[in-house]
């Protein structure tokens, strides 16, 4: 194992208290393979990181596509749609990272706010060369080889060796390489683009017609090149966009069910709670209802 590697047990992880609760981690050390690729992008209330530790991989997030090599960080921020792509061929190794912790601690406010950064990139993937990798993954390979031991005194020292992960990334943003890579061939590249203008457009009118004229593509060849992509339909992956920041809205805010429906896009309160309940197996009120007693653990199971 070279110097500047991430320690690493299969199947093993580290959980301190659990979702939903001020502090919060879990280290899920594992693999995962092509076969059970998320069908659409999930959310959740905490951070996410992402250390792919093989060869190459994908990740979507709000619908973009970015290229991972071995050792690339993904930082997701709370709520952000997300999955990751994992080739054919055999499992893949990774470090997934979830995490909560409280940023309110009185003279700490402003260097948790500097910390965090890291997180608000246009491009929240680090790639880093062998030296500035070592000191970021120190602190990492400490948690894990302390993790082995038992000691009343672990969640104190894993939460310190945490935030100096995190200090170390964000010393480290200026050697950051990740160059965001074009993916397959001209057509994969541009429903990509379509896919992450829905994204970033799911409130106003989206149409067949109208996205095809935007981004100068015949309506019948888009409709049947975004399903050999994507594996939807564009309707029903505009839909589901639209469902899902619905979901978001319905856990994490009291707005009302119709002001909702009308802020992710949809014509009427009918086809809302009609699309809703197709994609979702219940009603609105019935989600909201449901989810509001453990909205931390939203969504995990997709």
């Amino acid at each position: 194992m070279l110097e500047s590697d991430l320690l690493y047990e299969q199947g093993y992880s580290v959980r301190i208290n659990a979702p939903g609760d001020p502090l919060f981690y879990y280290f899920d050390y594992d693999e995962r393979s092509h076969d059970i690729n998320m069908e659409f992008q999930h959310f959740h209330d905490f951070y996410e990181i992402h250390i792919l530790l093989d060869s190459r991989a994908t990740h979507v997030i709000e619908g973009n596509m970015y290229a991972l090599r071995q050792y690339d960080i993904v930082l997701l921020r709370p709520h952000l749609l997300h999955k990751t792509q994992y080739p054919v061929g055999p499992p893949h190794k990774r470090l997934i990272i979830n995490f909560a912790m409280p940023k309110n601690i009185p003279g700490l406010e402003s260097a948790y706010k500097e910390m965090f950064l890291s997180f608000k990139e246009e491009v929240p993937i680090y790639r880093l060369t062998r030296e500035p990798r070592r000191t970021v993954f120190e602190p990492l390979n400490a948690i894990f080889t302390m993790s082995h031991s038992a000691s009343p005194l672990n969640p104190v020292l894993i939460h310190s060796l945490f935030q100096q992960f995190l200090c170390a990334l964000y010393q480290q943003r200026s050697r950051n390489s990740y160059v965001q890579e074009e993916i397959g061939d001209s057509l994969t590249q541009k429903i990509y683009s379509i896919t992450g203008y829905i994204h970033s457009n799911y409130s106003g009118e989206l149409t067949l017609d109208s996205i095809s004229r935007k981004f100068y593509i015949s309506s019948y060849y888009l409709s049947h090149q975004f399903k050999a992509i994507t594996g939807f339909t564009l309707t029903d992956y505009i839909q589901m966009t639209r469902v899902r920041n619905a979901q978001q809205m319905l856990i994490y805010s009291k707005l009302k069910i119709t002001v909702i429906a009308g802020q992710c896009g949809f014509n009427s309160f009918s086809q809302f709670n009609r699309v809703f309940n197709k994609l979702s197996g219940m009603s609105p009120s019935q989600f909201r209802k449901g989810q509001s007693a453990s909205p931390a653990s939203a969504l995990l199971s997709y």
